[in-house]
């Protein structure tokens, strides 16, 4: 259909998404040509956690402690949430070695393998039969170091979603909102006498694990017919296993600083008991002690049986 032109009207040329199509491919070919972080960087030492740092700093002992760990399992029976996977556990299984290190680095335990001891095993036998067929036959294999303590005990709670909470704001379709939880990982570690079996400590310590999310928006018709509508995300989430870590180390470190103040072993120097980072570590633990009121003592005593009140 043919049109006139009408006089004193200007012609209508429609612009619609004459410029916002070359912003939308500008922005998105920027955020697909962003570099993954930290992908092709080189390996580094996995950061210490502070308790790690004070294990390194703790005082030498007079004699080290040979310490035996059989297994530090996961005993939480906690799975990844779906969708991500329904065989993946929540908790690192490698909390033994973990505390092997940490037992290492604290200078004050010399760990023996134990987890491994069918291959040690194996290995040894293999050089038995090398030095026998040597032309000597003298070169005997030493004896194993025995342990004087067992350390047992593993991963027993993985609560998720502790703490969740959020806000967010918005104003002439510009808005900004932000989402955190906050999930929880408990250990216990305990002493064993090898000798006689007797629990010598027990400590459980825990570990809260962030996570939170950034998400600004933007939203706005730039015309009648055109609307614009921009996203973006941060999300960080703290690492589990490095949370096991840091729970782990900080048992070894009140294991530690117990069996100094119960005398199961002794300080090289009996004046680095009066040090800051043992008397934090013991006010920490005084901290957590249960005091009972004499309201309850009495409730106690009238909720007590015969038989126990004698």
């Amino acid at each position: 259909m043919d049109t006139q032109k009408i006089p004193g009207v200007r012609a209508f040329t429609p612009v619609r998404g004459s410029w916002i199509a070359p912003l939308l491919a500008l922005t998105l070919s920027a955020c697909a040509l962003q570099k993954p972080v930290n992908v092709s960087n080189e390996a580094q030492l996995t950061p210490p956690t502070p308790s790690a740092t004070a294990l390194l700093q703790l005082p030498p002992p007079q004699n080290k402690i040979v310490a035996a760990v059989y297994g530090f399992r996961d005993e939480t029976g906690q799975y990844k949430p779906s969708p991500n996977s329904a065989f993946s556990t929540a908790v690192t299984q490698g909390a033994a070695s973990m505390l092997m290190k940490a037992l290492r680095d604290s200078g004050w335990y010399i760990p023996v393998e134990r987890e491994g001891l069918q291959s040690l095993l194996t290995e040894r036998r293999v050089l038995r039969a090398v030095a026998e067929g040597t032309q000597n036959g003298n070169n005997g294999v030493p004896n194993l170091l025995p342990a004087s303590i067992i350390l047992e005990g593993g991963v027993i709670a993985y609560e998720t979603n502790t703490r969740t909470g959020g806000l967010g704001a918005k104003f002439l379709g510009i808005g900004l909102s932000t989402q955190y939880s906050v999930d929880q990982v408990t250990i216990n570690l305990r002493a064993v006498d090898v000798s006689s079996g007797a629990v010598l400590d027990s400590v459980s310590t825990t570990k809260t694990i962030f996570s939170h999310e950034i998400h600004p928006s933007y939203f706005r018709f730039v015309n009648y017919y055109d609307l614009l509508e921009i996203e973006g995300g941060y999300t960080h989430n703290e690492p589990a296993q490095l949370a096991v870590k840091e729970a782990i180390d900080a048992a070894v470190m009140h294991l530690t600083v117990n069996g100094i103040k119960n005398n199961l072993w002794q300080l090289k120097n009996p004046e680095d008991w009066n040090s800051a980072l043992i008397q934090r570590y013991l006010t920490a633990d005084r901290n957590e002690v249960v005091t009972v009121t004499p309201r309850q003592a009495a409730d106690m005593d009238a909720t007590a049986t015969p038989a126990q009140t004698q």
